[in-house]
């Protein structure tokens, strides 16, 4: 028999009664009764019910061994497989009609009293886990995430190869790049004073592999962005399915990737349904209708615009501002409290309060502002909103990306609260037509809104002859239940729309050939035109997982603070490694 164990603790089914086994694993629970010691051993496989009966020949100092070891502790056991008594069967376990009589034990690693509970998420806090996370990958909803992950990636790999894309790698070291982010810098030792940058993407080099040649590259990119952490985000590092395409139009991107997203969804989703396909929304209508350029379209309402309803009105908490309505429809039975939910919510959000009136069965308004309405408002409001006896209607007034973000966000709360939610299912969208630019609101420069190596619509002429803030790029974004897991672009290959662009952004031709030259240079000698995307994997584990923090789906991610609270990074280098690197550190000073 092998030394370690003949079977897993996964694996023992009724088949195998009467067999003499080897199990090895982590001690994970113990229950003493009436005498009768009962331990749940575990590993990577599985858990096995192991039994110690008092009367049993050496039981004494089995039991004995067993009942003085920590939890964790890892043990080899030698015993035989008997029935459970029906009473005693678990049907939760895959083991669950077996146990293990053990004859036997070794202590193969003692361990010491574990900081927090294995075998329950008793409410431990992040920090502590963080710390000990070798001991939280064994609690089992970790393990469970980490080999959704694991499985995810396998299953991504096998459909992108399907499709005729070549798995192919890129840099780690390279120079810095404009993706929008900070840089995580390594310097030269060899090149006094000089710096490599960590890829924020492999977005220049994939499209150069387009330029020589090879049509279809895919790879699971390691990207680095030293940024904040959100929950949707993790600090520091983070993987991509990254995607280029040769000779590609947008609607080829998306026949590719809408494919996968929806395979993908379908194996790993446990029966949630995934709605496909994709419906296209342009970015004006997303942040028109939704609030929010990532919808959730789970959430069956829409925001609709009346500011012309109340344009020189005279009820001036409304007059000459933006204003967006939110129609419920079916709250005859809903209490004040709903409405007053409601408003603590937008005051959450931003927001000094919520105004809102309801449809009464005889077609008259009732509600905090119905006095304030004419009749003329009603009229325009009711036929634009379709709003029915029953129907609630919330307001939002304001500038309109503060309206947005307040109304977006309220009508998700508004779908869950009022029964006009999907649950159990998977909505994606495609949002296009992004604009190329936008205006610092700061500076009052025009800036690229998104990815500066796309394609403008319209080309060379459009960036002639059109005011800036009106191009449109072609540049998308995949959404998932109001979670942004990608952006893509077909991307710029010529170099005289290349240099008008970046030029309209503020970048002079020399700051464009010093920062991009190298593909600049590609360019010049046959660029074919292409496109691609790059879906976040952590964040597709995130969503699968119904995690709704993205470091749930991390082995070993950074804490909030970008720091690594197991391994002590970042942490500091002797005075002889920063000679080595001719560097020196200047700490910023101490405050108070």
């Amino acid at each position: 028999m092998h030394r370690y164990r003949s079977h897993t603790c996964g694996e023992l089914r009724s088949a195998d009664i009467d067999k003499d086994v080897r199990l090895a694993g982590w001690l994970h629970n113990r229950r003493n009764l009436g005498g009768i010691l009962f331990i749940d051993l575990r590993d990577h496989y599985g858990i096995t019910q192991l039994v110690v009966h008092p009367d049993a020949p050496g039981a004494g100092e089995v039991q004995e061994r067993l009942s003085s070891l920590s939890k964790e502790s890892v043990l080899r056991v030698d015993g035989r497989v008997v029935a459970r008594g029906a009473q005693n069967v678990n049907a939760e376990l895959a083991t669950g009609e077996v146990e293990v009589e053990v004859a036997g034990v070794e202590v193969l690693s003692a361990a010491d009293q574990i900081p927090f509970t294995i075998n329950a998420d008793d409410g431990v806090n992040e920090e502590r886990r963080l710390e000990y996370r070798f001991l939280d990958l064994r609690r089992e909803r970790m393990h469970r995430n980490i080999m959704l992950r694991s499985q995810v990636i396998s299953a991504i790999r096998t459909k992108m190869i399907a499709q005729g894309f070549t798995e192919m790698s890129t840099p780690i070291l390279s120079a810095t790049s404009p993706e929008g982010a900070r840089d995580f810098l390594v310097p030269s030792r060899l090149h006094p004073g000089t710096f490599y940058a960590l890829p924020q993407a492999p977005q220049m080099f994939k499209q150069l592999l387009m330029v020589a040649g090879f049509d279809r590259y895919f790879q699971i990119a390691p990207c680095f962005r030293d940024e904040d952490a959100r929950a949707d985000r993790s600090p520091g590092e983070f993987y991509q399915l990254d995607v280029e395409m040769s000779f590609v139009e947008q609607e080829d991107v998306f026949q590719v990737i809408e494919r996968v997203m929806t395979e993908l969804f379908e194996e790993f989703g446990n029966g949630r349904h995934v709605t496909s396909p994709f419906p296209r929304i342009p970015f004006r209508e997303a942040m028109l209708k939704y609030g929010s350029d990532k919808p959730d379209l789970r959430a069956r309402l829409e925001l609709v615009d009346v500011s012309d309803v109340f344009a020189g009105s005279g009820f001036k908490a409304f007059a000459d501002k933006h204003v967006r309505a939110l129609a419920v429809p079916d709250t005859a039975g809903q209490p004040r409290k709903f409405f007053d939910q409601l408003g603590e919510f937008a005051v959450a959000q931003g927001a000094q309060g919520l105004a809102w009136v309801r449809v009464g069965e005889d077609g008259q308004l009732t509600g905090p502002i119905a006095k304030f309405l004419t009749e003329e408002n009603v009229a325009a409001l009711t036929e634009r909103l379709a709003a029915g006896p029953g129907t609630a209607v919330f307001f939002g007034a304001g500038a309109f990306d503060e309206v947005s973000k307040i109304m977006g966000a309220v009508r998700v709360e508004a779908a869950k609260r009022a029964g006009h939610f999907e649950e159990n299912v998977f909505r994606f969208c495609w949002i296009v037509d992004f604009p190329m630019y936008e205006r610092n609101e700061d500076t009052g420069a025009i800036e690229f809104s998104h990815n500066p190596f796309s394609m403008p619509q319209g080309g060379l002429e459009g960036l002639e002859k059109q005011d800036p803030l009106d191009v449109l790029a072609w540049q998308y974004d995949i959404v998932c239940n109001g979670i942004e897991l990608s952006s893509g672009a077909i991307r710029n290959h010529e170099p005289a729309i290349m240099y008008r662009a970046f030029e309209i952004a503020g970048y002079s031709r020399e700051e464009v050939e010093a920062e991009f030259g190298g593909m600049l240079r590609a360019f010049h000698f046959g660029a074919p035109p292409h496109g691609g995307i790059a879906p976040g994997v952590d964040r597709i584990v995130m969503v699968l997982a119904d995690e709704p923090n993205i470091r749930e789906t991390i082995a070993f991610p950074l804490n909030g603070n970008a720091q690594d609270l197991l391994m002590g990074a970042p942490n500091e280098v002797g005075e002889a490694r920063l000679k080595e690197l001719h560097l020196s550190v200047r700490k910023p000073p101490k405050q108070g």
